[in-house]
């Protein structure tokens, strides 16, 4: 068997083994048939390159991809243990920035995504710990590239009041169910303080699953740009030594909506230009404050 052969096999194995939805797992599969990989050793990041184009060809889900990582894959628990334990010191578990601006107002900015839960949470408590008090608050997503579902349920415990709320549920391809719940936090910010959440076209994927959570729930206005579009929550397989295969495992349902933003991506309430965003939503918060004659 040619090494092309081998990896078409390993490539087409794993995506009609795990891929979300079955049926559409077969016609990726079979759009891998005449995939050229020979050149994965002169060129691998090429390769990866050629390989997500083909394996996004047939519906456009832009997490089912292969990446080139020339140190090494992280399909093995210790390796991505480690990697994402330095990323969380490195990024703060995604909370890029925390201020307060004039007239009381709050500013959060998460990018370029949430570190999971056990190295994220005490960067969470720290930034809500500074922003205790704020007439209103910004939440920044427009830098926000993913995350995990368990980071933003613990960010929505301080942004949707004192009672638990059922988020979200993810659904595996075989039906099995996974529910998300908040577990209000001590310090959360009362229901009357006003959020506005802001998106690019570049947010994605778990920090969509934030402003959407939100909007759905009727907690804040998104302003900016309508987000990427990608909502299947995925694991990683290792191809070879450095190339790896992320394949969509389960989809999201909202517990609002019953649906999520996969390829829709989340649609703001206000619609501008991501660099605009921040005005539009201090001015928002400005027409607030000021008394009604």
């Amino acid at each position: 068997m040619t090494i092309t052969a081998h990896l078409n096999e390993r490539i087409a194995a794993l995506v009609s083994e795990n891929y979300v939805f079955p049926e559409v797992a077969e016609a990726i599969v079979a759009g891998l048939a005449d995939l050229d990989t020979a050149a994965l050793d002169t060129d691998p990041a090429g390769t990866a390159a050629r390989l997500t184009e083909r394996l996004q060809a047939v519906n456009q889900d832009r997490h089912l991809r292969a990446r080139y990582r020339p140190s090494g894959t992280l399909s093995r628990p210790d390796d991505w243990e480690q990697h994402f334990a330095a990323e969380a010191v490195r990024n703060a578990g995604g909370i890029s920035r925390v201020e307060r601006l004039a007239e009381n107002t709050g500013l959060l900015a998460i990018a370029p995504y949430t570190s999971p839960v056990h190295m994220a949470e005490r960067y969470v408590v720290a930034a809500f710990g500074l922003l205790a008090g704020v007439d209103r608050l910004i939440i920044d997503l427009r830098a926000g590239r993913g995350g995990v579902p368990e980071t933003v349920a613990v960010i929505c415990g301080y942004l949707l009041g004192d009672e638990p709320v059922h988020l979200q549920d993810l659904v595996s391809r075989d039906g099995s169910v996974r529910q998300f719940w908040t577990n209000p936090a001590a310090a959360r910010l009362p229901l009357s303080v006003p959020i506005c959440v802001l998106t690019s076209a570049s947010t994605f994927s778990g920090c969509e699953e934030l402003a959407y959570n939100l909007q759905a729930h009727g907690r804040a206005t998104v302003i900016g740009e309508r987000t990427g579009g990608g909502a299947h929550p995925v694991e990683v397989f290792e191809v070879t030594g450095t190339l790896e295969l992320t394949v969509p495992i389960a989809r999201s349902v909202n517990t609002v909506t019953g649906t999520n933003w996969e390829q829709v991506g989340v649609i703001p309430d206000i619609e501008c230009q991501a660099d605009a965003a921040l005005d539009h939503a201090l001015n928002q918060s400005r027409e607030r404050s000021e008394p009604h004659r």
